[in-house]
């Protein structure tokens, strides 16, 4: 024989004797009737509402909706972008940004633009006629760029005649000779010279409709003075004017890494 289930005394008598039937099986009546054990109508209620919240979550068309509303709102805050993140990101790629080259600097001038190694210097000292420009290598004043504008009534620089001409025309800018006595022919001088210019290449250019002469020439001295200097001049006639561009270094910076900034100088030079 089972057991009785021992029930719960409230002190009345009356209601420790009554039975309910649950689910099939005999409880004590204390178990029904007592308020703290019973659920109220208001639990009840909310287990519903979860219930049905839960049913409507779990259906196909309802994750689907709500999926796309988290996508939406993703999309929306990612292609919101604040100036201040805009800022950080420009300045967080500056190393995968191209360099800049800090080589050069650009001078314009009236007529004509020319690119300027950044650590030359401007000059004051004025070598030619017609100079409008004049700068050179801070440590080493034998590197340096002259510009002259000089009036003329030719219209193009062919009618000079071929380079080689039009170089004896402008001899003043591979410097006179200041001596004049008497030598002796050696080390490559005539009797009684004591500079000589060579001419190493000569050619013709066309940019933007105008036409250029490059000339280079090595000039020496007989006191050996750097081994002698490399002078690249840059020609070209428009409006009536003469421009001459001619920059130089010495024979011994040349091979030291002055080439290319004389020979990038003078392939700038552009006319307007």
């Amino acid at each position: 024989m089972a057991s009785a289930t021992p029930a719960i005394v409230f002190r009345t008598p009356s209601l420790s004797s009554r039975r309910s039937s649950f689910n099939g099986s005999s409880l004590p009546a204390a178990y029904v009737k007592s308020a703290s054990l019973t659920p109220s109508k208001n639990s009840i209620s909310c287990r519903a509402v979860k219930q049905a919240d839960a049913e409507i979550v779990t259906s196909p068309a309802t994750r689907r909706q709500i999926a796309l509303t988290l996508l939406a709102g993703a999309a929306a805050l990612t292609s919101k972008v604040s100036p201040a993140d805009a800022a950080y990101g420009e300045a967080a790629n500056v190393f995968g940004a191209p360099k800049k080259n800090t080589d050069f600097i650009t001078y314009s001038g009236k007529g004509f633009t020319i690119q300027i190694p950044s650590k030359w210097n401007p000059s004051k000292e004025v070598e030619y006629p017609g100079q409008v420009l004049r700068y050179e290598d801070n440590r080493d004043t034998v590197s340096n760029v002259s510009v002259m504008v000089i009036p003329t009534d030719k219209k193009s620089i062919k009618d000079f005649g071929p380079p080689q001409q039009f170089l004896s025309q402008v001899d003043f800018l591979l410097g006179k000779q200041a001596y004049s006595g008497k030598t002796q022919s050696e080390g490559g001088f005539d009797p009684d010279a004591v500079a000589v210019a060579s001419l190493l290449e000569a050619s013709s250019s066309v940019t933007n409709g105008k036409e250029y002469y490059n000339i280079s020439v090595l000039t020496r001295t007989a006191d050996g003075d750097e081994g002698g200097r490399h002078q690249l001049i840059t020609a070209t006639v428009s409006d009536g004017k003469l421009y001459v561009c001619k920059a130089q270094a010495g024979d011994k910076r040349w091979f030291k890494g002055a080439r290319k900034f004389v020979e990038s100088t003078a392939s700038s030079f552009n006319v307007a």
